[in-house]
């Protein structure tokens, strides 16, 4: 059987979660009979910046014993979106999804996300919102990490009308992914940066209440607020005048004053 739906998962040192991870995603799929999504029509993709940490042998040991997984260990690259950018177009599948290492992204929810992008007529693009209705995000989630979370949200309001353009839990057709042009493999908000470079105009959002990390260590910081503040920079520059650009730049600094104050502070 043909693959028709791709899950990527770029890592970097989460050897302790993948396990958990695969083994979630598929005992939800085997759980919903009737479904389109079998583990036989479905891969799971893990891109490794050369963790070294174990990773490459929890995805060999689990393939071996029948998961639909492999893993891709890059040793001269490195970064997020880079990674998701290797696995997009490695997927054999028509129907895309990315999704953390991390197990903040729910694993039983990633088949509903291929769901409804395959099921909603003309759907092009698909995001786990962690601001839907019914939903919450966990209350030990830190606060300075809500406040940015917010203010970068806000930041991206005049580009796209999705709620959660920040999330990492996203997906797309291989076909909208081909017609991209210009997608940076250096932007740290891949979902934003491809919705926006593949001319996306029909969304769905399906909400999912976020965790919080389990195994492993964040990777937000200072360097990674600068690479998204450029990110948005060149997505303006693009789309929008010139005399936009430069007050928004203005207003960009401002901003990344503000997030190194939180951070000191929090």
């Amino acid at each position: 059987m043909s693959v028709n739906y791709s899950i990527v998962v770029p890592a970097y040192k989460e050897g302790k979660n993948l396990k958990p991870l695969v083994e979630r995603i598929v005992a939800e799929v085997d759980s919903r009979k009737g479904s389109k999504i079998t583990r036989k029509n479905l891969e799971i993709i893990v891109v490794d910046d050369n963790s070294r940490d174990g990773s490459e042998e929890v995805i060999n040991k689990l393939r071996v014993e029948g998961y639909p997984c492999r893993i891709i260990v890059r040793t001269t690259e490195r970064g997020l979106s880079s990674a998701v950018l290797r696995g997009f177009n490695e997927a054999q599948g028509e129907y895309m999804l990315c999704m953390d290492a991390d197990l903040q992204h729910p694993p039983e929810k990633a088949p509903d996300l291929l769901e409804a992008l395959q099921s909603k007529p003309n759907a092009d693009f698909v995001i786990g919102t962690r601001y839907g209705e019914g939903v919450a995000i966990d209350k030990d989630w830190p606060l300075h990490r809500r406040i940015i979370s917010v203010g970068a949200r806000l930041l991206s309001r005049p580009l796209t009308p999705l709620s959660d353009p920040m999330t990492g839990f996203f997906g797309l057709k291989k076909s909208v992914f081909k017609r991209g042009k210009n997608i940076s493999p250096l932007g740290f908000k891949i979902a934003l940066e491809l919705y926006t470079r593949c001319q996306c105009k029909n969304p769905v959002e399906v909400p999912f209440s976020f965790g919080v990390r389990i195994e492993g260590e964040s990777k937000l910081d200072g360097k990674v607020i600068v690479k998204y503040l450029q990110q948005l920079f060149e997505l303006y520059r693009d789309t929008f005048p010139a005399v936009l650009v430069i007050v928004f730049l203005l207003f960009l600094f401002a901003l990344y004053v503000a997030f190194q104050i939180l951070r000191a502070v929090f």
